[in-house]
């Protein structure tokens, strides 16, 4: 036999843990459901990633790295109509 869930008066249900460690899912992580033919349902954990993912994605080979000032000044200049 399944799990069993109750659907409270607003239309929520709350996920018993074992459902959650089933998924791999942890706190703050975003469920995808699937909704499929014949009243059912697919779900999947959507991990989220931490914010140090986006460290150096916009790195590019051969190109010199810019400290925040740096930065700073040609965002200035371009502002300026000097770039």
């Amino acid at each position: 036999m399944g799990i069993m869930l109750t659907v409270t008066a607003k239309g929520q249900v709350t996920l018993r843990k074992e459902v959650l460690e089933h998924l791999g899912a942890k706190a703050g992580d975003k469920l995808e459901i699937d909704l499929l033919p014949g009243g059912r349902m697919q779900v999947r954990a959507k991990p989220t990633r931490p914010i140090s993912d986006v460290f150096g994605m916009l790195k590019r080979p051969g190109q010199p790295t810019l400290t925040v000032e740096e930065m700073n000044d040609i965002i200035a200049a371009g502002w300026a109509g000097e770039r």
